[in-house]
């Protein structure tokens, strides 16, 4: 009873207030995969070695976080191991990516072997996330936790921020070389999207404080200022009704929830050694090459329209029961009228809002080694405003050595995370057009890990023609 009443209560602060992503890091960044380079820098296709490129599908699923870890995911259900046990700082806020999942669909990419090695592309996918930014982990355990109700529990929390969101896109590329002098090249590439708004939810808290007595059926909620805002009362609705089926068609071609427009702009600079151009273009030969590359991504948001979502702005002190809220949520209504009755302050309408896309900058290095064999070094920082309404990534570093070739690449990204503040090791394999593997994996082999994840997918390339082909 305390414990349905309790979850009633979390509503406060998540309804009634109304997957860290992976970059395929290593297929990436290589050499022979430009349908995935280009999500992380749009210059990269210029040059493609690939004259035509279809791709069929991928799927992207990750979660990462830092207020617990998973056990060995080999080892869940066998005696009394639990999948997730609580590993992170009681009094510091946490932060939560679980799921961050992509769906690349068809797409198209050509490359002209023209002068300025201009390559165009038209890409579609659907993206979702479920996001907790600097939340407190008192919160989270009164609503998970069987055993939380049976305590005394008091908290403040600031700038928090759980954004989810379920959007598509449809992107159009150019890159072209715009500087080619001797040894040193000079590419840029942008990418433009529609954006278009499925289902989201959206709650901004810049202050809240709670006090819960244990055995009682109260919170003293205190200071509270607070903003909701979504289009999809239940955030199960934006995963369950905002990324399957009609809801993906629709989407793309159909009537929007919402509409925006993205953009990614990237640049690289490419230096070789040595070695004749020849060899520059098809790793063939004993040419080596260090390649800097910088891109901003995901530039954009999208506005849901008035009168499609609603908005709440919650503010002052009052008691919250968890019976009061279980019989005065069935609509805004009724559940604004209660709380002011409880002493709070409560605005409410239907209001134009931007849900914000999650801005990041990235900065790489790729050497070629030897023939077929590179490393590569990549940071992911962020750039969205996390105190928007939007999803925003953490920030990662990773070193990737790879072994590519035309019809086979193999990659071991090892990197670290700001979120979980923790070690991440992946494995990334292709054959042909069709790969898989994941950016983060010690879960598969060892407990206490922050996150996992996995990709795979496949496209057809159609490679262009040189006078020597050597593999």
């Amino acid at each position: 009873m305390y414990k349905n009443r309790l979850l009633a209560i979390a509503v406060f602060c998540c309804v009634a207030m109304g997957a860290q992503a992976q970059h395929y890091l290593g297929l990436a960044t290589g050499e022979y995969s430009a349908i995935n380079s280009l999500y992380l820098n749009p210059a990269s296709i210029s040059g493609a070695k690939e004259k035509i490129v279809v791709n069929l599908f991928s799927l992207n699923l990750a979660v990462d976080n830092s207020l617990g870890t998973f056990s060995k995911l080999g080892d869940i259900g066998k005696g009394s191991t639990d999948a997730f046990n609580l590993s992170g700082k009681r009094d510091q806020p946490f932060s939560l990516v679980a799921p961050a999942l992509e769906l690349r669909l068809p797409a198209i990419l050509v490359s002209l072997n023209d002068e300025h090695q201009q390559s165009f592309a038209l890409t579609t996918r659907v993206r979702a996330m479920n996001q907790f930014n600097h939340f407190d982990p008192s919160l989270y355990q009164s609503i998970t936790s069987d055993e939380y109700v049976d305590q005394d529990y008091q908290f403040t929390t600031t700038k928090f921020n759980w954004t989810v969101h379920a959007w598509s896109e449809i992107g159009l590329s150019y890159a072209l070389k715009v500087l080619d002098n001797g040894p040193h090249k000079l590419r840029a590439g942008i990418t433009l999207r529609y954006l278009g708004g499925v289902k989201y939810l959206g709650l901004k808290g810049r202050n809240f404080d709670a006090s819960y007595k244990k055995g009682s059926d109260t919170v003293f909620a205190s200071h509270s200022d607070l903003s909701f805002a979504s289009n999809a009362i239940k955030s199960d609705d934006v995963f369950s009704n905002g990324v399957t089926g009609d809801a993906v068609f629709s989407s793309l071609f159909g009537a929007k929830s919402g509409s925006g427009f993205g953009m990614d702009i990237g640049v690289s600079y490419t230096y070789t050694f040595d070695g004749d151009e020849l060899s520059d273009e098809d790793n063939s030969g004993d040419a080596r090459r260090i390649t800097v590359s910088a891109a901003v991504r995901d530039i954009g948001a999208i506005k849901y329209k008035q009168g499609e979502n609603f908005v709440v702005n919650v503010t002052g002190n009052g008691y919250l029961t968890g019976q009061g809220l279980e019989d005065h949520t069935n609509s805004y209504q009724e559940f604004r009228n209660y709380v002011v009755t409880q002493g709070f302050t409560v605005d409410t309408g239907s209001f134009a809002t931007k849900v914000y896309m999650p801005t990041t900058m990235l900065f790489g290095v790729d050497y070629q080694i030897i023939k077929h064999i590179a490393v590569n070094a990549t940071f992911i920082g962020n750039l969205a405003n996390r105190q928007n309404y939007g999803n925003s990534y953490y920030g990662r570093f990773t070193i990737t050595p790879r072994f590519e070739n035309k019809f086979f690449t193999v990659a071991l990204p090892l990197g670290y995370s700001w979120l979980a503040k923790d070690i991440k090791m992946g494995l990334g394999f292709r054959v042909a057009g069709f790969f898989f593997g994941s950016d983060d994996m010690l879960a598969l082999l060892s407990s206490n890990q922050h996150g996992m994840g996995f990709y795979f997918g496949g496209y057809v390339p159609i490679f262009k023609k040189h006078k020597k082909d050597r593999f």
